[in-house]
């Protein structure tokens, strides 16, 4: 009972109640997850499409050639055959992103393409 009294007084004082915490702090809500396979030289997205906000792309490198993921000014490690790589960027509403891969001219051979953000 003290529990619940304690509560109430704190969020009517605080001037949250019947808001959730991830309204009133979108920053806080989890990141999307996008899977991204690598292959020689293609980009397989898992979603072409995302909310805004923190996206992780989880990339596996699929081929037999080194690869990385740029997208939004940022770029994963060089990953190699095999192996996999995270990236978490933040991505604005309603725009799109070109992505590539910026090792050699993996780019110009395919791998490349764009994401689109909800508005």
């Amino acid at each position: 009972m003290k529990l619940r009294k304690i509560a109430a007084v704190t969020s009517v004082a605080l001037g949250f109640a019947g808001v959730s915490t991830t309204a009133a702090y979108p920053s806080a809500a989890v990141a999307t997850t996008v899977h991204v396979t690598a292959k020689d030289f293609k980009f397989v997205l898992s979603t072409k499409t995302v909310k805004p906000g923190r996206v992780t792309f989880v990339i596996k490198n699929a081929g037999s050639s080194s690869h990385d993921f740029a997208i939004a000014g940022h770029h994963s490690k060089t990953i190699a055959p095999g192996k996999s790589a995270r990236l978490t960027v933040k991505l604005k509403p309603g725009h799109r992103y070109p992505y590539k891969c910026t090792v050699d001219s993996h780019a110009e051979l395919g791998m490349k393409g764009v994401l689109r953000v909800r508005s």
